[in-house]
């Protein structure tokens, strides 16, 4: 009697270009597929915006009912719902906000893993570029050009706003692979790194000179010349940075957005960007995607906005993604701890 095969689907067609797998990606998983799998590729067009579609395609509806492992941009409650030998996902998405509101939290059978690191390089770089772009008046610049005006009373006035990085202190909400990397490259220019953690008794991670707990957020606002929010979207990040919180910047600060919109007002970061108590906002991602077009953050020079691409790095994305998922493939099928494997209550 032949042993039935270990089936792997792998739904991966994303609408978007640069997230969709390539055939030499589909090519690589199938030649590294462990002894005893099958891999069932579903070719119907799926979504990689935020954490995943809002529903599956027919076709991974009717592959994913023998499937044992999932490969996808997270998972969605009908896919959970018709996979019944499901045992693993490994979602291309590092977030999975919406992943575990399909159910797959309350399934201890299935082992959830994420990408949570590999977007960390292109994310951090996008980070400094930011800043940068405020700190350096590059804002002002383009404004100017398009004006075809040479000035420069910005720059050299006594009140100007410019400032460099070696004498910043940069707190970062979130000290996993985007904050590290993030710090890491940003204490190279000389600032100084601080990181919040949930659990802070775990020391500071590379690039950081310190870091603190949730509790402690509120007394190193006022000493924070840059806010970087690079955390997970959970029940205890979820409007962490509320108007009250965000006027405890100080004047002439920068925050920066690459998490989720959720952890912020985008309301309140328009008024103080308005009212010139903040320096600038860096943001890539919103509470609504696309950014409606009503927003007023929109039209300020102040706000930079960013239509959620930071993670973006052509050429780059795949090879890293596959490398990490061939890795627990092999760990899986070997019956070996993964590698990001992700605590459902916690929430990432």
């Amino acid at each position: 009697m032949t042993e039935r095969l270990r089936r792997l689907v792998v739904d991966l067609a994303a609408k978007s270009k640069n997230w969709a797998l390539t055939p030499n990606g589909e090519a690589t998983i199938r030649a590294e597929a462990p002894p005893g799998w099958e891999v069932a590729v579903v070719r119907a067009p799926t979504s990689s915006d935020g954490d995943g579609p809002p529903g599956a395609s027919r076709e991974a509806l009717a592959l994913i009912t023998e499937a044992e492992a999932y490969f996808g941009f997270g998972i969605t409650a009908d896919l959970l719902g018709g996979a019944r030998r499901l045992r693993w996902v490994h979602s291309a998405a590092a977030g999975v906000g919406n992943v575990l509101k399909s159910g797959v939290a309350d399934r201890d059978d299935i082992q959830l893993t994420n990408s949570a690191g590999i977007h960390a390089i292109p994310m951090a770089e996008f980070v400094i570029a930011g800043v940068l772009h405020f700190m350096r008046g590059l804002d002002v610049a383009i404004e100017q050009q398009r004006r075809s005006e040479w000035s420069k009373a910005f720059f050299v006035a006594d009140d100007s706003p410019l400032r460099e990085l070696g004498d910043s202190r940069v707190l970062i909400v979130g000290t996993g692979g985007i904050g590290q990397a993030t710090a890491t490259r940003l204490a190279c220019f000389g600032a100084t790194c601080i990181g919040v953690r949930r659990r802070p008794e775990l020391g500071a991670p590379p690039g950081f000179s310190a870091v603190v707990g949730p509790d402690e957020l509120e007394d190193e606002l006022p000493k924070a010349h840059v806010l970087v929010l690079a955390a997970p979207y959970t029940a205890e990040t979820a409007q962490l940075m509320p108007r009250d919180r965000l006027e405890r910047l100080p004047r002439g600060a920068i925050v920066v957005n690459v998490a989720r919109g959720a952890l912020m007002d985008e309301d309140a970061v328009a008024d103080l960007l308005e009212e010139g108590w903040l320096r600038g906002a860096v943001l890539d991602v919103f509470t609504e995607e696309p950014l409606p077009a009503t927003s007023r953050l929109w039209g300020l020079r102040s706000s930079l906005v960013v239509p959620h691409v930071s993670p973006v790095s052509p050429g780059r994305f795949w090879p890293r993604q596959l490398d990490l998922f061939l890795d627990n493939w092999r760990r899986y099928s070997d019956g070996q701890p993964l590698r990001n494997l992700v605590d459902k209550h916690a929430g990432y």
